[in-house]
């Protein structure tokens, strides 16, 4: 990573800073001394809150929908996905989204070094060690969830310690320095090293707004599950299981109008005036702001100019009697149309809470867990039976979801339990951020690919992409290769510099 001039500060009211361009410089004209900006507890708490802010899963839930099959073109667009190619396959070291992805995290990794590093030099008042140490558990946690998402989208395999992924940044860097990218193994490594000193350091188990013990876990069980880790990823999942209840249909609605909490482990909590009250870019990679401004201008409804739709290959897959459809679809849609209606179908995920289009940002749910517990059951061959299968947790998600009792699925080989593991987190975390990287790393085993409806690809062709393809993984981007002479032989298979 290159910490070079040529960027762009934003001083955030809690005295932290992220990154438009290419690096992090920790030596700008106007930044606060580090002697000030961290030398008491308090003042070193409204740096980690600042370090929140920075976090923001708004650019990938985005991405995540409209390169994949999630999405088809609204009524009201204006060019967006299609201009830049997006929705077309287009993925490029020039593209918006592994551009915003990868300074993201990494600025996020920088202010968390410069918290960790202020942190461990800090001698607090009387009274104020446990403060400390939950200030420093949750920069560790950051750090380690920062890393993680780097390698996330950069990483060619997650389960191939030697493959390439980010840069290993455990400390506060110069404004000289050139790294080159790190291993999967080396950043795997750090990544479970933060979080046993997170667990460790911070008093307090949950919390949705904070990275307490729980959101460690969580990301624990999510890390191994990439990994292909599944006992530990089993067992990292059942504690949560054993700690959180699955949402009713009743609460499940409530919790996309950010009125409930039931289920959910962690989220980005977004408010009026915050830094991401805005609408940002729409129809970019660099998403940002409103979070159901990724897919309508104005409102979540079909006057409110929607520019994406749900996918029809989607809608097909969910039942009426889901509270699913319900939350996914906004009631003012059109679907029972004739030859000569247009049908419109509108997301519905982020109705808006406080203002139209402003939701919280979900990242860890107690429903992934379960699914995540299904995965490591299937990996043991355990997919069918009534009781501790991927077949007995598909269904305890369903009844949740349905209000009823649902029928016991039954798999006819492991390719068939995972492909319904895919289908089942398809419906779940739509519109959540999943779909690509679930397809990355599982698309393989579960026989799934991108298959877009005819009717949604018609646009450009852009009908199916197969899991194998280069492009479930994202470039290196210019920013970074072009400031940066230690990463230029390191560009991710299938690109050009």
């Amino acid at each position: 990573m290159k910490f070079n001039k040529k960027i762009l500060i934003l001083i955030c009211a809690t005295s932290l800073f992220w990154s438009c361009n290419d690096a992090i410089d920790i030596e700008q004209p106007g930044e606060l001394n580090p002697g000030s900006a961290f030398n008491t507890v308090p003042n070193l708490n409204s740096n980690l809150l600042g370090l929140y802010d920075i976090l923001d899963t708004s650019p990938e839930i985005q991405f995540n929908a409209v390169f994949t099959d999630a999405v088809a073109i609204g009524a009201d667009n204006g060019g967006q996905g299609l201009g830049n190619g997006e929705y077309g396959f287009r993925l490029n070291a020039g593209s918006a989204a592994p551009t915003q992805n990868w300074l993201l995290y990494h600025a996020a990794l920088n202010s968390a070094n410069r918290i960790i590093e202020a942190g461990n030099n800090l001698i607090p008042e009387a009274g104020e060690e446990q403060d400390l140490n939950d200030i420093l558990g949750q920069a560790y946690a950051i750090r380690a969830f920062s890393h993680f998402q780097v390698i996330s989208y950069f990483s060619t395999d997650y389960t191939d310690d030697n493959a390439l992924g980010g840069f290993l940044v455990n400390f506060v860097p110069s404004a000289s320095d050139n790294l080159p990218r790190s291993t999967n193994g080396e950043i795997f490594q750090l990544i479970d090293e933060d979080l046993v000193k997170a667990k460790n350091l911070i008093s307090f188990e949950a919390n949705p707004t904070l990275m307490g013990k729980d959101f460690v876990t969580a990301l624990q069980a999510r890390v191994a599950a990439y990994r292909g880790l599944y006992s530990q990823a089993d067992s990292f999942a059942s504690e949560l299981l054993g700690k959180y209840d699955l949402a009713t249909r009743e609460e499940y609605v409530d919790v996309f109008k950010d009125s409930s909490n039931v289920g959910i482990i962690f989220k980005l909590e977004r408010t009026l005036g915050d830094s991401h009250d805005r609408q940002a870019t729409t129809g970019s990679g660099f998403g940002a702001g409103w979070v159901g401004a990724n897919f309508a201008f104005v409102d979540g409804t079909i006057d409110g100019s929607p520019y994406f739709e749900m996918g029809r290959s989607l809608f097909n897959t969910i039942d009426q009697n889901d509270v699913r459809f319900d939350v996914l679809l906004n009631e003012t849609s059109i679907y029972d149309n004739g030859p000569t209606v247009r049908d419109t179908l509108v997301i519905g995920k982020y109705p808006g809470s406080e203002k139209a289009l402003m939701n919280d940002l979900k990242v860890f749910r107690i429903a992934e867990m379960l699914m995540i517990k299904a995965e490591a059951l299937a990996d043991q061959g355990n997919f069918n039976g009534a009781t501790n299968s991927t077949a007995a947790l598909i269904k305890q998600l369903r009844d949740a979801r349905f209000g009823s009792d649902q029928p016991l699925p039954v798999y006819a080989s492991e390719e068939e339990a995972f492909g319904a593991i895919l289908d089942e987190r398809r419906i779940e975390f739509a519109y959540e951020g999943h779909r690509y990287k679930d397809l990355k790393r599982l698309g393989v085993r579960g026989n799934r690919s991108i298959l877009r409806d005819p009717d949604d690809c018609s646009v450009n062709g852009a009908c199916e992409l197969a899991t194998t393809d280069f492009r479930f993984t994202m470039p290196i981007p210019l920013t970074e290769l072009n400031a940066n002479p230690a990463v230029q032989d390191q560009q991710n298979p299938g690109y050009t510099n």
